[in-house]
């Protein structure tokens, strides 16, 4: 008797775990091939900033309503163009320099108050579209003082990576 209940117990054991391990790699797999598709149809969507900024474009009569990037020819200085709202500060004139974009409003504050401490007179606007908060340096009326601060932040401490860049907000 004591034989036959060990045998069962072995038995409803062994198909336990012979059931359990099938269903969860195949949940796994199935998990991991939908992540890899997903992942593949973002990379082919997205285009590099960096490769974008550094491309020379020829002048275009008429451009795309879904593009939001321009190029001035005369000076082949990118400018990017985007409809924002003010969040935080004094106010935008034409050119802005972005020194950075956030998701969440808190993390932008952040680095907006290390701009202001260090002389800056640092703004937080919310591009409605894809909902991220930009953080605005400096502001002008005109693009070549615009241009003029950009190369100056980049690299600085307030932009180590170098990625500051224009906007130019579309009323």
């Amino acid at each position: 008797m004591k034989k036959y209940m060990v045998v069962c117990a072995g038995l409803s054991l062994a198909l336990m775990f012979a059931s359990c391990g099938k269903s969860s790699e195949s949940a796994y797999k199935k998990a991991y091939e939908k992540a890899k598709s997903q992942e593949a149809a973002q990379r082919v969507t997205e285009t590099p900033q960096t490769q974008v900024q550094t491309q020379v474009v020829a002048p275009v009569s008429t451009r795309p309503a879904t593009q939001n990037r321009v190029v001035d020819n005369a000076d082949n200085v990118s400018v990017r163009q985007e409809r924002v709202l003010l969040v935080n500060g004094a106010g935008l004139k034409n050119f802005s320099v972005v020194v950075g974009s956030f998701g969440l409003q808190t993390n932008a504050e952040g680095l907006q108050q290390q701009l202001r401490d260090g002389g800056y007179n640092a703004q937080i606007v919310k591009n409605e579209s894809n909902n991220m908060f930009r953080v605005i340096a400096t502001t002008f009326d005109n693009k070549l003082d615009a241009v003029n601060s950009r190369d100056q932040i980049r690299g600085s401490k307030y932009n180590p990576k170098g990625d500051a860049w224009l906007l130019y907000n579309v009323q």
